[in-house]
């Protein structure tokens, strides 16, 4: 199998034939989605169009050799617009949406000759660890390596076919772990940038303070590559960070000798299987082996308050966002008839999932008056405790380290019997530097029972060159 460079060499050299390489990978995202459900939407017309666009422009020997995602398939995540293509978040209050406009991200992957080839599957709005929680009329994504298990959440789709396919490369989402989490459970890479790094514009929002849209491939290579491309300053995005754009494929294979890691006490022990734990150490074995010197940490707070104070934020951020759907300018609509608040209800009632009903009820409530001094605000003050305190261990270590996932990769009928704080605590490793805008990446370090296991590496703002560096490294060790 060619890298992914190798690959976009043999585009730019014409050993490919692009547009009949496009239509067999297309053929193939149809055959892997019978079976896993990985794509709610496959853009062929788009693709295809793409293709032919990459194959008159090579043949006229146009300037377009320099792009660097020429020929490469882009899948996106369900909540990231792309222009006249269904764009849905996972939910079914959203069915018909074509927005008339692309995301930040794939105006850049578009520029930069990546093909779109659809929109992969989620949980609804992102609201979930498991990819269960899928909207209305939806399919839920299944593991690459058990077709009864969960591929993790909510980018599951995305994660599962970075598994599946080669010379492809996914654009992921995160809120409290949503990329990381189903790159550990389908044995992938999966970088969440530093909040900022990458505009949100286009971004069909979750929690404002929270999003972050990130890359997950099969290799490092995959993952650098597809971060140069999206991260940069974007005037229609206020939270868009106006800094000089890092090359971080420089930092593959760079030397990690006498990089301080610093091992996270408390995300071991009780509560993980012994199996994760057993993976993640010979991971960081592998560092060591390469030069790192690594040290145990004690970071209690964002371990025991971080599921708490991600999901007041989280839940409270989604109910002022997702008020904007009530039949009247997006998605499905109903009869209309009495008051605005019932045909609001009705609309809600028809086309939310429990899960989004859920959120939205649990949200609510800890911003109304009376409440929000006593949840909302007093979880703000909790999270910039946890900035603080990861502020100060960044200060003698390069990055932490723990495992990105408690567990392996469940059954569904395991799944079901969990209650909805059981499934919120799948995020116990990931909230905490979400919640922090940390960037932090999942690193594939082994497998138990034949499913993967995944190693959760965490670095200070804005240093995601390091994390690059490290997962390369681990990489290479294997």
């Amino acid at each position: 199998m060619d890298n992914i460079y190798d690959f976009i060499k043999k585009v730019k050299n014409n050993e490919i034939d692009i547009v009949e390489h496009t239509y067999k990978l297309i053929e193939e995202c149809k055959e892997i989605n019978k079976e896993y459900n990985y794509l709610n939407a496959i853009s062929e017309d788009l693709a295809l169009n793409s293709a032919r666009e990459i194959e008159i422009q090579l043949k006229q020997k146009a300037k377009i050799k320099n792009k660097k995602l020429l020929g490469v398939a882009i899948s996106v995540k369900d909540s990231i617009c792309v222009k006249d293509v269904e764009s849905t978040a996972g939910s079914k209050i959203l069915q018909g949406y074509k927005p008339l406009f692309d995301a930040f991200v794939i105006q850049r992957v578009k520029e930069e000759g990546g093909i779109i080839i659809g929109k992969t599957s989620q949980d609804e709005f992102g609201f979930g660890g498991f990819s269960v929680n899928v909207g209305i009329g939806f399919k839920v994504p299944k593991n690459p390596f058990d077709n009864e298990r969960s591929c993790g959440g909510s980018s599951g789709g995305a994660a599962g076919l970075s598994q599946k396919l080669s010379n492809h490369i996914a654009l992921g989402e995160s809120t409290g772990g949503s990329i990381v989490e189903p790159a550990s459970f389908c044995g992938v890479f999966g970088l969440c940038p530093t909040y900022g790094r990458v505009s949100r514009y286009g971004l069909i929002d979750f929690a404002n303070s929270l999003d972050k849209i990130g890359s997950i491939g099969k290799t490092i290579e995959d993952v650098a590559l597809l971060m140069n491309v999206i991260s940069g300053y974007d005037k229609n995005d206020s939270t868009s960070l106006k800094l000089k754009n890092e090359n971080y494929e420089s930092y593959l294979k760079k030397p990690v000798k006498g990089m301080k890691i610093g091992i996270i006490k408390e995300a071991f022990g009780t509560g993980v299987e012994r199996e994760i734990e057993k993976n993640v150490y010979n991971g960081i074995e592998e560092l060591e082996e390469e030069g790192a010197k690594t040290e145990e940490i004690s970071l209690e707070l964002p371990i025991k308050y971080g599921i708490a104070t991600y999901y007041m934020i989280a839940t409270s951020e989604a109910s002022t966002n997702l008020a904007k759907f009530c039949g009247m300018r997006y998605g499905a609509t109903e009869k209309l008839e009495g008051s605005f608040n019932e045909y609001f209800t009705k609309v809600r009632s028809n086309n939310f999932g429990d899960e989004a009903k859920r959120r939205i009820i649990l949200g609510t409530f800890a911003r109304m008056a009376g409440y929000r001094d006593a949840f909302y605000l007093k979880a703000m003050k909790v999270r910039a405790l946890m900035i603080n305190e990861y502020k100060k261990a960044f200060k003698k270590f390069d990055a932490l380290v723990s495992p990105t996932t408690s567990i392996l990769p469940p059954k569904f009928s395991e799944i079901e019997k969990l209650t909805p704080l059981q499934h919120y605590m799948i995020d116990v490793m990931t909230v905490s530097p979400n919640v922090a805008g940390l960037p932090h990446l999942n690193v594939p370090v082994g497998f138990e029972k034949n499913l993967p296991v995944g190693m959760l590496l965490m670095a200070d703002h804005l240093q995601e060159g390091k994390l690059i560096q490290l997962g390369s490294a681990v990489e290479k060790g294997k």
